[in-house]
């Protein structure tokens, strides 16, 4: 058998194999170091419940019906007993006569382990015993075989511990061997505790070293352009929008002013709820852009988003000099505007990337809703332009993300949160609507359209969550808008999802906004990018399977104006699910929401999706406010003396990871 280390592939390791390891992939196991690090998400105590004995007898006995029981006569304590299992019948081969063995669980069905060598400790039974997570053919007990194997043939390399002795010193951490030991096999309550604390701070303080390593090389890039800020034009260029600047949004502006005053490049989050004016303060600081001479580009998720953004920056600039370009799938390929002058300010999609665009003067780049881009797309922009200079950075997100988060995954850029929503918009009101009361809605839904003149968005959730919608989720969502034209016969229904073609979107998408359309059935296309002021009501479909942070950002499409709008939540889901989704009823604020659905969900369901890489935690958690305190001074203060084996780790999880940003 070759030598084993921590990077030693699984199919190379004894009694695993090619066809296992296809398996543990499943798992997110593809090293001896992963497997290590599966770790338990229970431990079942057995201590008590055991007994020890000899085999006398096995035999295999069939009932009536043809199916197999295998009996099995044991020696223990001068008893003899009887043992019963149910169509397992290969245990005729393994519990052969004076064969040791060790059961747990009583008599029928019992746990069972052979004892080998009296002197080895037991590993699923009479101890506590660690439960896994599991894939088709890879059980809890195989992975006890495997793991325990692996500890005992690898603990002088698990004894080199990479976190450094004054880290574990400072924060009374113990040794990572013992830990790993402790996690799988432990001998008490304490020695779980123990495991964990040390467990748990690894993969923060990976996480925070990770997140401070990106802002220390976004640091040292080349220099930006420092923008000089006019003031008075600045000012004249505000007091002529149709509205007033909230207190939120001057206070974001100023901080985006100040990085945009520096030569090093902004990277700035702009966080803020639907609707609460972030495409505004963005369209401040492209105007001051603008003004020292220098273009901009704003890059948007989907071809609606970036209509949307293209037509709000059409009226916010409609009394300036500004030349706007939208660029998108569907839109052709010029560089310049249809004065034939190079615009000023870029409009799209990820076609940016792709076209032949004049971003030699690119200063200052927008991503709105930078989660939905992937890493590679999003540093694929921030390398367009001049080779002299790096680009400002603003990236925005309408999701409320939690401040133990913020702090952790989004530590490399500053944060600037629109906490107040402009003058004159009403909360919109919530209920949540069992299944015995869905007819009624439904008649008051029409009854209000009919009343107010007033338009509904109905949305249905994806069947897989994924960013792509399958034909799967087409085929629901249209029976589910069929069924609906038989309940609203009388008004006009029309259905929106993400497989139609931009120019078939947009019809139905003006059709609605001439209220041409009374209602909108639609998958969570709709989460981003569409502005109906006159839609008053939304009626969400099986609210229980989103996070509540999503639910927020959906009814954040209705209630853009001074009408009071209103969100239905539909469920028939048991008393649980409702608990959870009444606190929609009663808080508006998405941050707040946020909070209750990482503690209530976890970090997975932010953004409605499954998060990989980043918020992969397996034992660590964003909600323990100290740890995230604990990791993130460790990691500044190590940040600068890296040892190889760190060096090592942070390689890997760069690898295997997605990064928010």
């Amino acid at each position: 058998m070759p030598k084993l280390t921590l990077e030693t592939p699984t199919d190379q390791v004894f009694l695993i194999g090619p066809a296992y390891s296809r398996r543990l992939k499943k798992l997110n196991i593809f090293t001896i170091e992963d497997l290590l690090h599966h770790y338990p998400n229970r431990h079942q105590d057995l201590t008590q419940s055991t007994i020890k004995g000899k085999i006398v007898s096995c035999k295999n006995l069939y009932t009536r019906t043809g199916k197999q029981i295998q009996k099995a006569i044991i020696a223990s304590n001068g008893k003899t007993l009887t043992v019963t299992w149910f169509n397992q019948p290969f245990l005729t081969k393994v519990l052969t006569p004076n064969t040791q063995i060790s059961l747990s669980n009583g008599l029928t069905s019992p746990e069972y382990e052979i004892i080998r060598d009296s002197h080895a400790p037991l590993i699923h039974t009479g101890r506590l015993v660690p439960v896994y997570p599991e894939t088709a053919g890879v059980s809890s007990k195989w992975l006890r075989s495997r793991i325990n194997f692996l500890l005992d043939n690898l603990k002088l390399q698990l004894k080199t511990d990479w976190l450094p002795p004054s880290i574990k010193t400072k924060y009374r951490l113990i040794d990572l061997s013992p830990a790993l030991q402790s996690i799988h096999f432990p001998k008490n309550q304490a020695q779980i505790n123990l495991a964990i604390r040390r467990l748990s701070f690894d993969e923060m303080f990976l996480l925070q070293l990770e997140v401070l390593i990106r802002r220390q090389t976004w640091q040292e890039k080349k220099l930006s352009h420092r923008l000089v800020v006019d003031q008075e034009k600045v000012l004249n260029f505000i007091s002529h929008l149709p509205f007033t600047l909230t207190a939120a949004q001057n206070r974001c502006l100023k901080d985006i002013l100040t990085d945009l005053n520096q030569n090093l490049p902004m990277n700035r989050l702009l966080q803020g709820d639907v609707g609460s004016g972030k495409t505004v303060v963005a369209a401040v600081a492209m105007y001051i852009n603008f003004l020292n001479g220098l273009s901009s580009a704003l890059m948007a998720p989907t071809e609606i988003l970036a209509q949307q953004h293209f037509n709000t920056l059409k009226t916010v600039f409609a009394n300036t000099a500004i030349k706007l370009q939208l660029v998108t799938a569907s839109t052709s390929a010029k560089g310049r505007s249809s004065s034939g002058r190079k615009p000023d300010i870029f409009i799209g999609t990820h076609a940016l990337l792709f076209r032949r665009l004049d971003f030699t003067n690119l200063s200052l780049i927008v991503i709105d809703e930078q989660h939905r881009f992937g890493v590679k797309q999003r540093s694929q922009l921030v390398k367009l332009g001049s080779q002299k200079t790096t680009p400002h950075l603003l990236t925005m997100t309408a999701t409320p993300i939690p401040r133990t988060i913020a702090l952790t995954a989004y530590a490399d850029l500053d944060l600037s949160v629109l906490d107040e929503m402009p003058q004159g918009r009403l909360p919109v009101k919530t209920w949540v609507v069992p299944a015995e009361k869905r007819l009624d809605a439904y008649h008051w839904l029409q009854t209000q359209i009919k009343t107010h003149a007033s338009q509904a968005f109905i949305v249905c959730p994806l069947i897989d969550p994924s960013e792509a919608e399958t034909m799967s989720d087409i085929k629901a969502v249209t029976q589910e808008f069929n069924q609906l034209k038989s309940v609203f016969s009388d008004l006009k229904l029309d259905l929106l999802h993400g497989r139609l073609k931009a120019d078939e979107k947009n019809l139905k998408i003006n059709a609605f906004k001439a209220n041409q359309t009374q209602i909108l059935v639609a998958t969570p296309v709709i989460e981003v990018g569409i502005d109906m002021p006159n839609a008053t009501i939304m009626v969400i479909e099986a609210a229980e399977r989103f996070g509540l942070a999503q639910l927020h950002q959906l009814r954040g499409r209705v209630g853009r104006s001074d009408k009071l709008s209103y969100c239905l939540l539909f469920t028939t889901h048991p008393q649980a699910t409702l608990k959870r989704l009444k606190y929609l009823e009663t808080i508006n604020a998405g941050l707040k929401l946020a909070e209750i659905d990482l503690r209530l969900r976890g970090p997975g369901d932010l953004y409605g999706l499954k998060q990989h890489g980043f918020f992969n935690l397996k034992l660590a958690s964003f909600t323990d406010t100290r740890l995230v305190t604990s990791t993130k001074a460790a990691a500044k203060a190590i940040l600068n003396h890296l040892t190889r084996d760190l060096k090592r780790r942070l390689k890997q999880r760069t690898i295997t990871s997605v990064s928010p940003n």
